[in-house]
């Protein structure tokens, strides 16, 4: 068995489809989406429109749970312009989607954590970044999932480790949206230092579950350029660079 695992694609429809051509040619069995698939200055509808055709296991990320009860103090301004232009069948399609479910026996996947959404699972929150999680947090975090193969997404980290118990647990990184960074509870940034689209191969061998985190290039200065016409130069910066932009006063752009 051969998934390819993709998560917070943020709009970003030139990263996804070179993350499909490649896992094109990978003979995967089933592709695994974890959610923020719309959120960001680019391309929502599209996105959208793409990800409904396809016949994938997917998700909701708390971007989704954020365009769909927006309120009007307080937006995330790539939520605001995401729900803009998604139309009622997009909406509702989002609305339909479970933030996690168990895939099989063995394979389990949630965007945050199996409880939340919007938790942290691989890493933890230091004043300025993110530090990869000790045991005892990811003991917690995972409760008594017992899966082979516990799958997540939202930080926009690519991490594959093992629990106490052997069990593989695997964030793919981000296929559209290279950094980020908040100001709750405290300023914290991630940086993952290259314009790249990212996801993960995740097999089962006769020894068990293997993985892949793969980068790939793709047309990010199309992409930037979209974000620059659409008001938000730190979207800009970061999709070129992957870092977020230095400049004083930029707006936080937000965790996946």
């Amino acid at each position: 068995m051969r998934l390819a695992v993709l998560s917070d694609i943020h709009g970003n429809l030139a990263a996804l489809e070179a993350v499909v051509e490649d896992f094109g040619r990978r003979a995967v069995d089933a592709v695994i989406n974890l959610g923020d698939s719309l959120s960001g200055p680019l391309l929502p509808l599209e996105t959208a429109r793409f990800l409904m055709a396809q016949d994938w296991v997917q998700l909701a990320g708390n971007h989704e749970r954020q365009i769909l009860t927006l309120s009007p103090q307080g937006a995330d301004p790539s939520d605001v312009y995401a729900r803009a232009r998604l139309g009622a069948a997009e909406l509702a399609w989002i609305d339909s989607l479970p933030h996690c479910r168990a895939c099989s026996d063995e394979v389990f996947i949630c965007h945050g954590t199996p409880a939340r959404d919007a938790e942290y699972f691989l890493e933890s929150l230091e004043p300025g970044r993110l530090r990869a999680a000790s045991a005892d947090e990811i003991r917690r975090r995972l409760g008594a999932n017992a899966a082979d193969v516990v799958l997540c997404g939202h930080t926009h980290v690519p991490r594959m480790l093992r629990s106490a118990s052997g069990q593989m647990l695997l964030n793919p990184g981000s296929v559209g949206q290279p950094a980020w960074d908040d100001e709750l509870p405290v300023y914290h940034a991630v940086e993952n230092g290259a314009p790249d689209a990212r996801y993960a191969i995740v097999e089962k061998r006769e020894g068990g579950w293997s993985a892949q985190l793969i980068a790939l290039p793709y047309d990010h200065r199309s992409m930037a350029a979209l974000a620059r016409r659409h008001g938000r130069p730190d979207w800009e910066h970061l999709l070129c660079h992957g870092y977020v932009a230095p400049q004083a006063g930029a707006a936080p752009t937000g965790p996946g």
